[in-house]
């Protein structure tokens, strides 16, 4: 789906005091970023439009989280969630959690070994079905191999695509990853924690299953 160009979306992003506007610069200092640098550190990837991280972020104030995406149309719309959600909660100031522009395909420019990230989420991903595009899904081989330089602990996967889902597999043995938990139908049987977002509800209404894995580096 291509998202239209928003002017304002950048000039209200930079105006917000959670909005990292040049990633790169702190590579290496992610953790620098938060007034209690150790805490646990989770990452999502591709956070859209806010749905997952605006519910996970106040939900757990004891753990520090980053969101990031590619799209200031997106990001913007992130933003205003977790004001929303932090108000609703009456939680001021939000200092465990920061949003950043990133492109995800190009995270090592932005991350490295000398970053931690405790926890990756993934969520609902564009799946890339046609061949030449696969090695843009964001749990491609090539991208996780990226992930292991700073991923101190797990990756939560979860989508609705059943190609993805099954072909991923193979990209985590690749790259060296061992699976700790999965199912083909989250909302049926998991114990694990879930958000439920509006694009989840959307696929389960439309009678898709939730998939959802749970990965971690193999160490060496």
């Amino acid at each position: 789906m291509r998202i239209r160009h928003k002017p304002w979306a950048k000039p209200e992003l930079e105006a917000c005091p959670f909005y990292i506007q040049e990633p790169q610069a702190q590579k290496g200092r992610w953790t620098e970023l938060f007034s209690e640098p150790d805490k646990p550190l989770y990452v999502e990837l591709g956070c859209g439009k806010g749905g997952f991280i605006s519910q996970a972020a106040p939900a757990h104030p004891e753990v520090n989280f980053i969101a990031m995406d590619i799209k200031n149309e997106m990001l913007v719309l992130a933003k205003r969630k977790l004001e929303a959600a932090y108000e609703e909660k009456k939680m001021s100031p939000m200092d465990n959690v920061r949003i950043a522009i990133q492109n995800i395909e190009r995270l090592e420019l932005a991350w490295d070994e000398n970053d931690r990230a405790d926890r990756i989420y993934i969520n609902f991903c564009n799946p890339w079905s046609k061949k030449k595009h696969k090695k843009r899904r964001l749990t491609h081989t090539r991208q996780l191999v990226n992930y292991k330089k700073f991923l101190r602990g797990q990756l939560w996967f979860k989508t609705d695509d059943d190609e993805l889902f099954e072909e991923s597999f193979e990209y985590f043995a690749e790259a060296g990853y061992r699976i700790v938990y999965q199912t083909h139908d989250l909302h049926a049987e998991s114990p694990y924690e879930n958000f439920v977002t509006e694009h989840e509800n959307m696929f389960t209404e439309e009678g898709k299953k939730i998939k959802f894995l749970i990965a971690e580096p193999i160490m060496e």
